[in-house]
């Protein structure tokens, strides 16, 4: 692909398409935070286990992404958006109805199962117009767009909070759930012609899931990219308990320092696209995971503090968290920069495995015996060191090959 054509594929109005189809997803999981306590007081359970409807949801998008991504390598990019659009928003309404917390687990995993066919078709359609390094160009961009949605996320949970009960946050994912179906059907336009798609059956894809993981150019940059996205999942499984409960941070506090944790993400996306004339996207892929080692490692000092500032606190997040703008477009980049007409497929591996990771963090986290925060700290840190050994293996063999 030359380069004119990847600027002539590459304009705002797309890349904001696909970030409002991918900000459903941090939308339906950062919108009930600051109703997880008074959720709990409802089913009359401790917010910790409220809180294990956030790994519930990261094992329906692990599912239901393993679903979308062979469907559309076979039918198209567009056809799943109207089933998993329709999916999300009648799952987002059955949510309103649930009375207790095993039945809204349940509603999530289905919630999560249709919502996910965004961020699936998303960087499916990316890989089908872009080259490696318009796409990581693209996925910044696209980072930055959707960046947004966990800032206001929180701050308009607790103000919904202010005037309705918890049950208004799922009626108005709903409706953003059935604004992104209207978005498809108006302005999505195909990205995978009838020629370049595969025709699989069930046995094709499962050997092609096998062929994609054991492709070493796709396989070690995916890894990276999932468990330092897991950090991001083990933040927000334990963001509540720790800011709420621990530091006694009302709704709207909570809101804002989940904002500004997100604002984070978007600042060093911004700043990864503007390093991209001076460094490499295996560099830049390098400067996150480093950035987020600082940060699990001051949390983890934090938590082995009889008392830690909330300060102090604060910062470990910040850089723990806002690395993934440096971390998530490039490792996306380099594992979907190979596979071509699969990428949909390409794509659904690491969106499972991404939010795989988010579902071994949260069970994780139920079973260690500290605080909220060290326990996160803990779980972080284990992510952080996994990210940072496949980026090294990653390196390795990028140049055994350049050598070869």
């Amino acid at each position: 692909m030359s380069a004119q054509q990847s600027t002539q594929a590459y304009s705002t109005a797309w890349i904001m398409l696909l970030a409002l189809l991918t900000s459903l997803g941090p939308l339906s999981i950062d919108m009930y935070l600051p109703a997880l306590p008074q959720m709990a007081q409802d089913f009359e359970v401790s917010t910790q286990m409220v809180a294990n409807t956030l790994p519930a949801y990261f094992l329906g998008l692990a599912l239901g992404q393993l679903i979308y991504g062979p469907l559309s390598d076979r039918i198209g990019r567009k056809a799943p958006l109207y089933l998993g659009l329709t999916l999300y928003v009648l799952a987002s309404l059955l949510c309103v109805f649930v009375s207790n917390e095993w039945s809204l687990i349940a509603a999530r995993i289905v919630q999560a199962v249709g919502g996910c066919v965004g961020v699936v078709i998303a960087r499916a359609a990316i890989r089908d117009r872009l080259d490696m390094q318009a796409s990581a160009q693209a996925f910044a961009s696209m980072m930055i767009v959707m960046g947004i949605a966990p800032i206001i996320a929180p701050s308009l949970g607790a103000m919904i909070l202010k005037f309705f009960s918890w049950q208004a946050v799922f009626v108005i994912l709903a409706v953003v759930g059935l604004v992104c179906l209207l978005c498809v059907h108006f302005f999505f336009k195909e990205s995978l012609p009838h020629e370049r798609r595969l025709k699989l059956n069930i046995g094709q894809v499962l050997r092609l899931y096998i062929t994609i993981f054991r492709d070493q150019s796709f396989r070690w940059p995916m890894l990276a990219g999932c468990f330092s996205g897991g950090v991001l999942f083990c933040y927000i499984s334990s963001s509540a308990a720790v800011l709420m409960d621990d530091y006694g941070l009302t709704q709207q506090q909570f809101g804002y320092a989940f904002g500004l944790n997100a604002f984070g993400i978007m600042l060093l996306s911004t700043l990864n696209k503007r390093l991209a004339q001076h460094f490499s996207v295996m560099h830049r892929l390098k400067m996150g995971g480093i950035l987020q080692l600082i940060g699990a490692t001051i949390l983890l000092v934090s938590g082995l503090m009889a008392t830690s500032p909330l300060w102090l606190v604060f910062i470990g997040m910040f850089l723990a968290v806002s690395g993934i703008g440096f971390t998530g477009p490039n490792a996306m980049a380099l594992a979907m920069s190979e596979q071509g007409a699969r990428a949909g497929t390409a794509s659904a591996i690491m969106g499972s495995m991404q939010f795989a990771c988010g579902l071994l963090g949260g069970i994780l986290l139920n079973f260690l015996i500290w605080s909220s925060l060290l326990n996160m700290s803990i779980v972080m840190l284990i992510f952080v060191a996994i990210t940072l050994l496949t980026i090294m293996k990653l390196s390795l063999n990028q140049a055994q090959y350049e050598s070869s």
